[in-house]
């Protein structure tokens, strides 16, 4: 069966269509959408998002390598992109960051056992003046110091939890047949399947 997007993205992505004035102005946001379904973007969804939006698979595939905001490979449901660029880097970035890695126990480019978290260094975020700073989802996170780290990631993983908790109640199937953000599979990220799509088809070389 072809890969498709749900109802709920498919109304999204006509909504952002009315906002842009062509469709391909529009391939980042309906690559967020698409990422927040799926959970990161092996070929399949950008085929998907290229006969979505009209687009080669070449040029959808050239933006999704482009950002760090897209993962080809499944990663931790909340991304946590600690900015340590020079601005960040001279007001702690560093420290928050140690601090991060420290309290979930694991190191940048890496995700958490339980799978709700990835951790990962970033070059800029554009939020200097208010530096040391972190994204998390749509979420951003200003003058950190490393006193306030512990306080955000209980609240993430809470909201998350939460999260998790209302799609399981909404979803036929429960939690199980949600995908990524929002739900699913609970194992660490290596040893998650991914329902609804297909198997990786082995690279050409």
């Amino acid at each position: 069966m072809a890969l498709e997007f749900s109802a709920q993205s498919k109304q999204h992505i006509d909504r952002l269509l009315t906002r842009y004035p062509n469709k391909q102005a529009a391939l980042l946001p309906v690559l967020h959408v698409a990422q927040d379904q799926f959970g990161f973007l092996p070929d399949e969804v950008v085929e998907l998002v290229a006969k979505t939006l009209d687009l080669p698979p070449a040029h959808v595939f050239g933006v999704v390598t482009f950002y760090t905001m897209f993962h080809r490979e499944r990663s931790g449901r909340m991304e946590l992109m600690v900015c340590t660029n020079v601005a960040c880097m001279l007001r702690g970035a560093y420290d928050v960051l140690a601090k991060i890695e420290t309290t979930l126990g694991v190191k940048a480019g890496e995700s958490t056992p339980d799978g709700i978290f990835h951790v990962v260094e970033e070059e800029c975020l554009a939020a200097c003046a208010n530096a040391p700073m972190m994204i998390c989802g749509n979420q951003y996170f200003l003058d950190l110091t490393p006193e306030k780290v512990d306080g955000i990631l209980l609240d993430l993983r809470k909201r998350w939890k939460e999260r998790q908790a209302a799609m399981a109640a909404a979803t036929p199937g429960g939690a199980e047949r949600t995908m990524m953000g929002i739900g699913g599979d609970n194992r660490p990220p290596s040893e998650r399947t991914d329902p609804g799509l297909p198997p990786r088809k082995p690279e050409q070389r």
